[in-house]
């Protein structure tokens, strides 16, 4: 069952019942002047046209006319056999076709609603012509441009109505474009905040957690031994737990890392060193090579974190004696450098990270270089230490996200 009709909205509705007011008009009109005039066949003339009236009012009111084709083509047949006999008893019904074009053009398909309206032209025509007993060719002139009329407006409207929901299709694709980019922005946005966030508590919290653990284990087995060693440890621990609190508050309160607040990232990178010579068996050495330039402040806390974490990996994995961390300027790019004599390790044997095992840290450090356009190379060999360089452009390069402060 095919759709006959556009749905309707207010400007259809209103024509709709101007149509409706025009076509009882028309028939009052053919029946009063009929029994006003006294015409022969007075009342078979208002019979006929208050039965065309009835019927065309019982298919207005059924929805099935306007949703069926098979249906409004047996309505429009009953309605236009009812004119034509009103046709054949008054003259005036043919004045009744002008709005039977509209509706045959509206509710038939198109090729179906050419024929009808012009078989309903002829009819027309030919039913004024018989009552005029001639013909002359000004009478073909108002049915045939009424027909034309109707085509013309119906097809308009058709165009119009197929734009229209053309432009309602491309506006309701748009709105679900949008709303698919949006909660894809939206869980990009997610998904960056926890690997931004993953990174953060990798190289604070739990660097400073593995820390306390060390300096514990270190008192534990110092005791009973050597108790200045063991309070010495403590005290160590007690201070690595209050670093981290201060970091984990100003985590959560998204400043900047309390390291580099009035400091430079070199004073930072220098006390990071003397915090790990004093805490841990290691001479953690910082050198400062080129002339300083301003950096961002994402440049300097991706540094700053990055060199957290590769001291970490050295006190915690490499068993090193000694670690030298290079702050260099090169003109267009900052790089870091952190060197050891650790036990090294082959990279491309490192098992995958696992949230028990951890071997989140260089995956974090590549990471934070790549967010800022730079680039992060690790060298090692198993007995001969360890080196990772990371090089960032002081210019930050177009399509780079700049890392947000934690």
């Amino acid at each position: 069952m095919n759709t006959v009709a556009p749905a309707l909205t207010p400007t259809t509705r209103a024509l709709t019942r101007c149509l409706h007011l025009l076509v009882v008009g028309l028939l009052a009109l053919t029946a009063g002047r009929a029994v006003a005039d006294g015409r022969p066949h007075a009342v078979s003339t208002a019979v006929a046209a208050a039965a065309c009236g009835l019927v065309y009012a019982t298919g207005s009111l059924l929805r099935r006319i306007r949703r069926s084709r098979r249906a409004a083509a047996l309505w429009l047949t009953v309605v236009g056999g009812l004119w034509l006999v009103l046709l054949a008893l008054s003259p005036d019904a043919v004045w009744v076709a002008f709005p039977l074009y509209f509706l045959q053009m509206h509710l038939l398909p198109r090729r179906a609603g050419l024929v009808a309206v012009g078989a309903t032209a002829v009819a027309a025509v030919a039913g004024f012509a018989a009552h005029q007993h001639s013909f002359r060719p000004a009478m073909a002139i108002g049915p045939g441009l009424g027909a034309a009329v109707a085509v013309a407006v119906v097809w308009g409207y058709q165009a119009l109505y197929r734009e229209s929901e053309h432009r309602r299709a491309l506006i309701e694709e748009l709105t679900a474009t949008r709303a698919d980019l949006a909660a894809a922005q939206h869980t990009a946005g997610v998904l960056a905040e926890r690997d931004r966030l993953a990174r953060e508590i990798h190289d604070t919290l739990a660097q400073g957690l593995s820390s306390i653990q060390l300096l514990l284990r270190a008192a534990e087995r110092a005791l009973p031994r050597s108790p200045e060693n063991a309070a010495r440890h403590v005290e160590q621990a007690r201070q690595a737990a209050v670093d981290n609190l201060a970091e984990a508050r100003r985590f959560v309160a998204a400043l900047t890392p309390p390291t580099l607040e009035g400091s430079t990232l070199a004073r930072a990178l220098e006390r990071l060193c003397a915090t790990a010579h004093a805490r841990h068996r290691i001479a953690a050495r910082f050198h400062l090579t080129g002339d300083p330039a301003p950096l961002a402040a994402a440049h300097e806390v991706a540094l700053l974190r990055i060199a957290q974490s590769a001291l970490a990996n050295t006190v915690h994995h490499a068993g090193a004696t000694t670690a030298d961390v290079t702050l260099s300027y090169h003109g267009d790019h900052v790089a870091l450098d952190v060197v050891d004599d650790g036990r090294g390790f082959d990279p491309a044997l490192l098992p995958a990270p696992d949230p028990a095992a951890g071997g989140f840290g260089l995956v974090a450090m590549r990471a934070r270089a790549q967010a800022l356009g730079g680039t992060l190379a690790v060298a090692s060999t198993p007995g001969h230490g360890t080196a990772l360089a990371a090089q960032l452009p002081l210019v930050p390069s177009a399509g780079t996200e700049p890392e947000a402060r934690p």
